[in-house]
């Protein structure tokens, strides 16, 4: 759950041009999606590499030399591989309760730019990685990465779009997440291919590119009018609000998320909230609908990738 509020909540289509700035913002934001989606197909391609398992998991590499033995649990069947896999949505897990806070009282645009740089730092300790405690240290740094963006990013589209397309640019993230499962994947077979056992270094090292368009994004886009707005910026936030509309009447908006913000400052407790009974249902739809995305992710970055590459 962000940590805030997300557009104005009338769905009232208000008047606003799809600016410069705002097509710029929304592409350099979704870049958090292409990372996760990337972060989440890059491993079980290079899990799969004999050139990796031979330096860090050397265990699972001689169960690959087995005649006979088909099965892929069987092969894979190692605790610090799993940890390796799993420590990335472990570490999200744990900092979606900090990125929260941040998203709140920092901003949408400060999150961004922190979940930039777990991205930056754990691409490097991942691709320079010489022994197992450097790898699980850069995918639980990822992790973080994640937590930041997924929190953050969502919200900042949601906020910056015009009314009318904001369905439209917040499917952008479920979609980038989806592309950079895709490029994970192409770039594993041909990484898989290079000899000289450093491919599965360049695959993971990849992760750079979309972790410095994020970081370069939070640099350079504006913080959300709801984001200012609800920090007490109310003159700034009309400001931008302006801007990102490309037009001077903006206060049929502006008094809306105004509204919203009062609102969202009067819930005292909004996770014990989330429990009241008359919140159960979406709560319960929405815990089956994070399941459902993620088993699908992990299907195709996983089973099918070490299916893939095994074959």
């Amino acid at each position: 759950m962000a940590g805030g509020f997300g557009g104005p909540t009338g769905g009232e289509d208000f008047e606003g041009k799809i600016t410069a700035i705002v097509v710029i913002s929304c592409i350099l934001a979704a870049s958090g999606g292409l990372m996760f989606g990337y972060d989440i197909g890059i491993s079980g391609g290079v899990t799969s590499m004999p050139d990796f398992l031979k330096e860090f998991f050397p265990v699972v590499y001689r169960k690959q030399q087995i005649p006979g033995l088909e099965s892929n649990y069987c092969k894979y069947d190692n605790q610090g591989l799993q940890l390796f896999t799993s420590s990335l949505y472990l570490a999200a897990l744990t900092a979606t309760f900090f990125a929260s806070y941040t998203t709140r009282v920092l901003g949408r645009r400060m999150t961004m730019l922190i979940a930039g740089v777990f991205f930056i730092v754990g691409t490097i300790f991942n691709a320079a990685a010489k022994n197992l405690a450097m790898l699980i240290i850069g995918r639980l740094l990822l992790g973080c990465g994640v937590g930041f963006a997924n929190q953050a990013v969502p919200l900042f589209l949601s906020e910056i779009a015009p009314t009318r397309i904001r369905g439209a640019l917040n499917l952008l993230f479920q979609l980038m997440v989806t592309i950079g499962i895709l490029v994970a994947q192409l770039i594993n077979y041909g990484t898989a291919k290079i000899k000289g056992g450093y491919g599965w270094r360049i695959s993971l090292g990849l992760a750079g590119i979309p972790s410095l368009l994020l970081t370069l994004g939070a640099v350079i886009v504006t913080d959300t009018p709801n984001s200012l707005i609800q920090r007490g910026k109310l003159e700034q936030g009309k400001k931008v609000l302006k801007r990102i509309r490309g037009i001077e009447n903006v206060d049929p908006e502006f008094l809306e998320i105004l509204e919203a913000s009062r609102a969202a400052i009067e819930v005292k407790h909004p996770f014990r909230n989330l429990l009241k009974r008359k919140n159960r249902p979406q709560l319960i739809i929405t815990i089956f609908l994070q399941i459902g995305h993620m088993s699908i992710y992990d299907l195709l970055a996983a089973g099918a990738a070490i299916d893939f590459f095994s074959s």
